[in-house]
């Protein structure tokens, strides 16, 4: 970290980055772990913001020197129930970054052709390149997610999908990507809540889906799902963040937060100038 960023380290040395990074043979309850939860802030949004807003400029900055180095990659993976804050996190965390340096991929229903092929298979032409940050809105979690609940592939051909899964994120920390996967975690009555305002608001409500209630009642099975996924495949090189949600200046502080301590410590730097250019007068 450059010796003119005082301000970021002191920000990064009050986010408990522990207290949501799930360690590798560590077993998780999510029943236990607070959507309310806002870490030594104590309900000081304000605080919060601040020290948001400051990360965020920093993120621009490091975004930059990624581009420009074009040596590391970033893989960013979001999961959540609906409502989760998966959009939110997009927008305003990564607000202001180069859009040439970001991009978004979005996994939904596969298609016909995707089915005809590995679930993988779809995923692996969107992971970052040198210099690129890449986000996941859902992801090939989905494919151990949503096929377990709605029992689309025997329970035997799921199972085995963790193994893949930690093989193929190895194959990506191999090759040179920083992956960071955040669980945002929010309540049922945090979601219902949301799914009203949905509703009422004729700008958001394209985004309702009346299968978002057939989930909502499959809760507790997501739940369940949720937390075999992130203790199976949470490792070293590409750990899980349950992050707690429901205060969305928590969930956005946290998520900037651990982003940012993450490329900090790959130490970038920008290219030198070509040579030559010392002496160039533009007139």
């Amino acid at each position: 970290m450059p010796a003119d960023a005082p301000d970021i380290r002191s920000i990064l040395n009050r986010i408990d980055f522990d207290r949501h990074r799930v360690k590798p043979g560590e077993r998780i309850d999510l029943d236990k772990i607070d959507p309310e939860g806002d870490g030594a802030f104590d309900g000081d949004r304000a605080d919060a913001e601040a020290m948001f807003e400051t990360l965020n400029d920093r993120l621009e900055v490091l975004q930059e020197l990624l581009f420009a180095e074009g040596k590391h990659r970033v893989l960013i993976v979001l999961q959540a129930m609906d409502c989760g804050g998966k959009d939110g996190v997009i927008r305003r965390v990564f607000d202001g970054v180069n859009p040439a340096g970001v991009n978004v991929a979005s996994f939904k229903v596969p298609t016909s052709v995707e089915l005809a092929h590995d679930y993988l298979w779809r995923v692996h032409p969107h992971v970052p390149g040198s210099g690129e940050m890449v986000l996941f809105n859902r992801s090939h979690y989905e494919d151990v997610l949503v096929v377990r609940v709605l029992d689309l592939v025997p329970e035997a051909r799921w199972r085995k999908r963790y193994d893949h899964i930690r093989s193929f994120e190895q194959l990506l920390v191999d090759e040179g990507t920083t992956i960071l996967k955040f669980f945002l975690h929010i309540d049922r009555d945090e979601q219902a809540e949301r799914l009203r305002e949905r509703l009422a608001d004729p700008e958001k409500r394209w985004k309702f889906r009346l299968g978002d209630l057939d989930a909502r009642r499959a809760w507790d099975a997501y739940m369940r799902a949720f937390e075999d996924a992130i203790e199976h495949t949470t490792t070293t090189d590409a750990p899980w963040y349950v992050i707690p949600a429901n205060r969305k200046w928590y969930r956005d502080l946290v998520c900037v937060a651990t982003i940012v301590e993450a490329l900090e410590r790959l130490d970038m730097r920008f290219p030198p100038a070509e040579e030559g250019v010392e002496g160039v007068v533009i007139e």
